[in-house]
This record gives C-alpha cells, structure tokens and sequence, in this order.
C-alpha cells in the first residue's frame, strides 16, 4: 500500500489552524462544506468539490489508474483537520488529484468519492507504517474513504500557475493560502476555473 498518500508530512503543522477543543471532534457529513445539510437534502443536492493530495513517488495519479476498477482507498490521513473534512465526503462527491511534495506540484487528475468515510484499516494493522495504536476497531480514530479516477486532466496544472490567480477567481483557495493540509474544500468556482486551465495551453512567464 502507498506511504504517503493522504498524509503529507507537513500535515501536522496545519494543526495549528484548527480551534482548540475541535481537533478530536469529527465532522459529520457536510459540515465541511459551505453550507450543513441533511441526509436527504444531502443525497439530491449538486456535489460538493475538494482536493487530495498525494506525493506521487508513493501514489500516483497513475497508481490509481492501474488499480482494480481505478478505485482504491484513500488511506493514511493522519491530520485530524484533514480527517473531519473527508468525513463530510459523500458518494459521487468529486476531487481535484494534486501531486505534491514533487518537483513541479500541481493538479495532474480528477477522482471521485464512491464510498464514504469509514476506519482506517491502516491505522489498526501494527505491521502498517501508518499504525496508530491509539486507534481500535471499537474506537476508531482515523477515517478513509474510497475514490475513483474519473479522467486525468489534459495538463498538469502546476500551482506557480495556481498562484497567479490568488487575488483573482481563486481568491480565498486554501490550497493557496493553507496549502500544507492534505485534504481540503474546494468552491465550485475555484473548480470550473482550475478545469478551465487545464485545457487552455500554458501561458509563458512574463
């Protein structure tokens, strides 16, 4: 199983973001998103947008590729911040694929939500690297949740690219602004516009 997925090594340090008294708390369904919503609302509602990241020398967007039926789980979140906001993931939500931690990071595919949070399976295996053994299967601390390749994108679309639209349609992008966390919302117009990029050809440095 990939190392480093979901967990990237800075993860810890976005920590520091989250109010006192909230980083054990999970989020329940939505929460994470702009607005709460019941269950039913929740199902017949427009999905909801976020980005994942991966060091793609452990798990790449063609990793996922390869898998069986181009599902696999994504495992290894060790941010409790990073957790609550996947724990407001629901089937047929959909997720920007970023390569981090790499020569040139940026958003290199798309991927979507096909079962929703449930245990981490290696944060309870003592032979896993991700073992945490302050989880148990009675009481699980940490969550995954299983997504799908839906297509990679034309380009990567690096984040210097990314960085130049930080006052303009992608204002307020945490990627940009608390970009260590490895799990992160994303606004539907952060979304459009980022695939918007992705198919035009990139623009040279002035």
């Amino acid at each position: 199983m990939p190392k480093r997925k979901g967990r990237d090594a800075a993860d810890i340090s976005a920590e520091a973001a989250v109010p006192k008294g909230a980083t054990d708390k999970p989020q329940s369904r939505r929460t994470a998103a702009t607005e709460v919503k019941s269950p039913t609302e929740a199902k017949s509602s427009a999905p909801s947008y976020y980005l994942l990241k991966s060091e793609p020398d452990e798990f790449s967007i063609s990793d996922l590729a390869s898998r069986p039926g181009q599902t696999e789980p994504w495992d290894g979140v060790r941010s409790y911040q990073a957790r609550n906001i996947m724990q407001g993931m629901c089937v047929a939500d959909q997720c920007l694929f970023y390569h981090s931690n790499t020569k040139q990071p940026g958003v290199v595919g798309i991927c979507e939500v096909v079962r929703e949070a449930y245990p981490d399976s290696t944060a309870l295996d003592s032979k896993s690297p991700k073992f945490d053994p302050k989880s148990h299967p009675e009481k699980p601390i940490w969550f995954m949740v299983d997504v799908k390749l839906v297509r990679e994108l034309r380009r990567l679309v690096p984040l210097q690219e990314l960085k130049q639209h930080s006052s303009g349609e992608l204002e307020g992008m945490v990627l940009l602004s608390k970009g260590r966390l490895s799990v992160q919302p994303v606004t539907k117009q952060q979304w459009d516009f980022i695939l918007h990029l992705a198919e035009e050809e990139p623009k040279e440095a002035s």
